[in-house]
């Protein structure tokens, strides 16, 4: 998520284009949302119990709003933008309709969630879907989205729900926090990382370039991480 922020910067200051990721996580990791106070002490001294492969689930802050989410057997997705007018629930509408129209392609609906205020008393992103985040057709949420503004440039960011270990999502949020995802069968990473980045180029009607990150990039990335 620090190249998610020095995008964001970089984007502001008019260096970068927009910018669209997709990233796993490994190890499993646990991450806070920027404004995020409230949430088990424990979590600050996680068991080596808690991964398969006996690493400790580190646990970060993001730099965006919203509630903790567990980065294990999910994709995350970045948009890096600007110049989308109207309130945030507006530019979270405008960014998601990719998200919308790719995984229809895929022939999965996805709808708004409707959850009020009361959400922020609950630690975990996936307990609850507010406005901004979008909800399969039994109500369960496949996707969890933030938002950091910076003038008229967006961040926004998310966790898809593809592959999730239950036993883990109940040990850190507890048994009753644990909805299972239900999509179709034989959809992988790779074709659904393919069908977002088309739909998106359709969305926002630009063309996607392929741009890795140069040497230089990541030492500038890495080394504004360590503060």
């Amino acid at each position: 998520m620090a190249v998610d922020r020095w995008l964001l910067e970089q984007h502001e200051s008019g260096k970068h284009p927009s910018t669209l990721r997709f990233y796993t996580w490994s190890p499993p990791a646990i991450s806070l949302g920027y404004h995020q106070k409230k949430y088990p002490e424990f979590w600050e001294n996680l068991s080596t119990n808690f991964t398969e492969n006996g690493d400790k689930l580190d646990l970060v802050r993001r730099p965006s709003g919203g509630r903790a989410v567990l980065h294990q057997g999910d994709l995350t997705y970045a948009v890096i933008t600007s110049g989308i007018p109207g309130s945030r629930l507006q530019a979270y509408t405008k960014i998601c309709e990719f998200l919308i129209a790719g995984w229809r392609s895929l022939g999965v609906e996805l709808n708004y969630g409707q959850a009020g205020r009361g959400y922020i008393h609950n630690p975990n992103c996936f307990a609850t879907a507010t406005g901004a985040d979008l909800i399969l057709a039994d109500g369960s949420k496949l996707i969890g989205s933030a938002q950091l503004r910076r003038g008229k440039a967006i961040l926004q960011h998310g966790s898809i729900i593809l592959h999730p270990n239950g036993d883990l999502f109940q040990q850190v949020f507890g048994k009753d926090t644990f909805t299972p995802v239900k999509l179709p069968e034989n959809l992988d990473q790779e074709t659904i990382i393919n069908t977002l980045t088309d739909a998106a180029s359709d969305s926002f009607n630009m063309q996607v370039e392929i741009q890795p990150l140069s040497e230089i990039e990541w030492e500038e990335i890495l080394a504004k991480a360590q503060y």
